[in-house]
């Protein structure tokens, strides 16, 4: 068989081989120690807080955390106080000028401004820490439990929970430079992924305990995943070819370019920041909600808890659309491109360099970022249709989201660096033809 004539020429490469066999060891390191509940929290007494977990905002992080969070375990934040602070640098690169000047100085200016990253995900951790062992007593409490007294338990503990982040933000670096993928996306994929088989089975016996017809109903489920799993592989690979001639310069007795490429756009150049930043922005008013207790009888605030209304779903979709082009208009420069055309030699052909060049590729990028945005709103809103016909809530979050999107993005990324590694060693890659594309650019999921 070829799979079985691929995973041979995979193992033959040494290099290859303990790039795979580093990342499964970390990979295991991490899900042994989201087993591991925080000293003197007593196990059996945390079904509140799962119960908490089950849906909405904290359901995402429990999910991203692979049950840590849910389970009080010292990896109960996980990754994401490390990538709430990358959006903040990233925002920041575009505000402040300083942080422009560090990010054009190439390989020393991404050092700094990945060691300011890591200051201010520890500074993100000191203050998410105590929130989320204030969060834990409340539901411990419901349960006749409670945390153990005293300032130093506190302490201790917020240590902990703050080094055990940072401790999964080392292994996804370790990942990146010795495994195979890049390791902070890894780290989140290994989350999602450990929540499927549980999600999958508890769909199954839903299915098959149900009246007649529930196992078509549940292979129905299964072809629909696999429709719109296929959609968000488009959505992440698709791209717009622009072509570029250059023109022909002799430079002695030697003759450079006169070549014709291709400037590859992005139908996605925003990946799933603008899920993030959306569903970030619609839990804020729900939290105060929660804190102060306002609005909890108003239709208005009542809508904007529930993840399946209409008006959820419609203000979600809508920033989702915003939050695309403001974060492709960031990421994209046009100026820049036709800049940086100018200066080679090249052009667009029919379009002079210059202001004109840039006006094109803007345009270019205003009408493939619409059916883009809109496409990305459409897979983020898909498990609250899921939801609506029936489909339980755990299963229901592998049907889109920021999930699914991540979950597609890190496994053609992965596929393509071992695809990349075989094809060097002049043997055949994945698929019998063609090959395997990531998403262009970074192979970050963010």
């Amino acid at each position: 068989m070829r799979l079985v004539e691929t995973l041979k020429n995979i193992w033959k490469i040494e290099e290859l081989r303990k790039k795979i066999l580093i990342t499964i060891l970390y990979v295991v390191i991490y899900r042994l120690g989201s087993f591991i509940v925080i000293p003197g929290i007593d196990p059996e007494a945390l079904s509140a807080l799962q119960k908490q977990t089950e849906s909405g905002l904290l359901a995402l992080l429990d999910m991203f955390s692979g049950g840590a969070f849910s389970h009080a375990s010292i990896f109960a934040l996980g990754i994401m106080p490390y990538i709430s602070a990358s959006i903040v640098m990233q925002l920041a690169a575009i505000i402040i000028p300083s942080m422009q000047k560090l990010q054009r100085e190439g390989e020393s200016g991404r050092r700094k401004i990945n060691q300011w990253t890591r200051y201010l995900t520890v500074l993100i951790l000191l203050l998410q820490a105590p929130t989320y062992l204030m969060n834990l007593k409340a539901q411990l409490a419901s349960t006749g439990a409670q945390l153990p007294m005293g300032f130093w338990f506190q302490v201790y503990a917020t240590i902990l929970l703050a080094g055990g982040s940072m401790f999964v933000l080392w292994l996804g670096e370790r990942i990146t430079d010795k495994g195979i993928g890049n390791g902070i996306s890894f780290i989140i994929l290994v989350g999602i992924i450990a929540r499927l088989p549980q999600a999958l089975a508890a769909e199954f016996g839903f299915r098959l305990n149900s009246a007649a017809g529930g196992m078509v109903a549940f292979l129905a489920e299964i072809v629909f995943l696999l429709f719109v799993s296929a959609g968000a592989i488009l959505l992440v690979q698709g791209t717009r070819k622009v072509p570029v001639q250059y023109a022909k310069r002799v430079v002695g007795n030697k003759q450079f370019g006169g070549a014709r490429q291709y400037i590859p756009l992005k139908v996605n150049a925003a990946n799933v920041m603008p899920i993030i930043f959306a569903q970030a922005i619609m839990f804020i008013p729900i939290t105060l909600m929660g804190m102060t207790h306002v609005g909890e009888s108003t239709s208005f605030f009542a809508a904007l808890s529930d993840n399946t209304s209409f008006w959820y779903n419609f203000l979600f979709a809508v920033l989702i659309i915003l939050f695309t082009y403001f974060y492709t208009a960031i990421t994209i420069n046009p100026t820049q491109m036709a800049d940086d055309l100018k200066r080679n030699n090249g052009f667009i052909p029919g379009i002079k360099p210059g202001k004109q060049t840039r006006d094109y590729i803007d345009g270019i990028m205003d009408r493939i970022t619409l059916p883009g945005a809109f496409f990305l709103a459409i897979v983020a809103i898909m498990p609250a249709f899921a939801e609506l016909l029936g489909v339980s809530q755990g299963f229901a979050q592998f049907f889109g989201g920021t999930s699914l999107l991540i979950l597609v993005g890190v496994v053609l990324d992965t596929l393509q660096q071992i695809e990349s590694h075989l094809l060097m060693r002049h043997y055949d890659g994945l698929l019998k033809s063609g090959r395997i594309k990531g998403r262009a650019g970074s192979v970050s999921a963010y």
